[in-house]
């Protein structure tokens, strides 16, 4: 094993999804698993989802929907996004759902299910009621459905959905904006009774009530992580999915007045201990995490990132506390300390480097293990990894 890892708990996926699935109830809820399940494990994670009463999947990108059907998952898995019309046969063949909203789109699905005797292949149109990144106009929607019906029995129209914008955000009224528009394309066009509407994402679900409609979309909190500062106090019953740990890989000690690491922007005021820990940037701490008071645990005391973050490697100042070689560090997560527990949250990088804590998990590269609950004595052992 190498001396930097990922913990998941899978535990921890299930309480979020039984708690998510309580707030949003009688809607469904569908765990979003893109990404590699935002970095925890796509695959894990789906089983997780699904054993906490997720009635669906989510992805972003066929080969994620290809990957789940490959590990044996069976349930709904839409895939978010039109693909290149060159996937549409691997959408009908792996029994994924399509979203939709060009014709052309809709001409090539059609065209690879009939090559394949396929009838009522499922499909969802995307409305985009403001988010302007992809979807139906809300004046082409009704050209859009009159495409997906021309095609008779071959495509069957099941779901009808947009994203929001600002979610996160609960006092802006965009959202209400949204879901008005929303609500005026349902009123344009006619449905099958058993369609599904679908607004909200994690932010929608916990804090928009009326975004919720037949199903939620639930993503970063399904992974224990807030959605944003703004719904932060609708997210206590959540549980942090991940921890990123590593183990001190050397020990020195340096003089004062000495400087470290490249560039040597980072000056030793006092004649200190340095422990390195081999992991970096390539390993998805960013490297400016030390100027901005980036920091990890040791020993349940926090300890300043000195020096620019390399990309195998990062230094702490231990000061002149006892550490040794192959002792644990926290980069994300918990440690018993002294003072009681200490902890350190993606939400905290996220908030140091004024990004989103979806960003920092989804950046743990993939050289670093994973390693989930049901495996993680085998794995300090010596075991294969999940």
């Amino acid at each position: 094993m190498r001396w930097g890892w990922v913990d998941v708990d899978l535990g921890a996926i299930r309480h979020n999804v039984e708690h998510l699935r309580s707030v949003v109830a009688p809607s469904e809820l569908w765990a979003v698993v893109k990404a590699d399940g935002y970095g925890h494990g796509a695959v894990e994670v789906a089983h997780a989802a699904l054993g906490g009463g997720a009635q669906g999947l989510c992805v972003a990108l066929v080969q994620e929907g290809v990957e789940l059907r490959e590990a044996g998952i069976d349930a709904p898995v839409l895939v978010l996004s039109e693909q290149p019309v060159e996937l549409a046969d691997h959408i009908v063949r792996y029994r994924l759902m399509a979203t939709v909203y060009t014709p052309a789109f809709i001409d090539a699905l059609a065209s690879a299910a009939g090559a394949r005797g396929v009838e009522g292949l499922p499909v969802h149109l995307k409305v985009d009621t403001g988010m302007q990144r992809v979807g139906a106009q809300v004046d082409e929607v009704a050209d859009v459905v009159a495409a997906i019906r021309r095609h008779g029995s071959t495509l069957l129209l099941v779901g009808v959905f947009t994203h929001l914008a600002m979610a996160d955000e609960p006092a802006d009224g965009f959202t209400d904006t949204q879901l008005a528009r929303f609500d005026a394309v349902l009123e344009s066009i006619e449905l099958s009774p058993g369609v599904l509407e679908h607004v909200a994402n994690s932010a929608g679900a916990l804090a928009h009530p009326a975004a919720r409609r037949s199903l939620v979309r639930a993503g970063i909190a399904v992974y224990g992580i807030s959605p944003g500062s703004g719904v932060d106090p609708l997210c206590g019953n959540l549980r942090p999915a991940l921890s990123f740990r590593a183990r001190v890989s050397y020990i020195k000690r340096v003089a004062a007045g000495s400087r470290i690491s490249y560039g040597l922007r980072h000056a030793f005021e006092r004649e200190t201990t340095v422990a390195t820990v081999p992991i970096g940037y390539a390993d998805g701490v960013p490297r400016r995490l030390f100027a901005v008071g980036g920091h990890v645990l040791i020993g349940g005391r926090p300890r300043p990132i000195v020096g620019a973050v390399t990309m195998d490697q990062l230094m702490v100042d231990v000061g002149d506390d006892a550490v040794n070689v192959g002792d644990e560090v926290v980069l994300i997560g918990d440690q018993d300390g002294p003072d009681g527990l200490q902890r350190i949250r993606a939400e905290d990088w996220a908030e140091l480097l004024d990004t989103i804590g979806y960003e920092i998990v989804c950046g743990i590269g993939q050289r670093v293990p994973r390693r989930h609950a049901r495996n993680i004595e085998s794995d300090m052992l010596g075991g294969d990894n999940a």
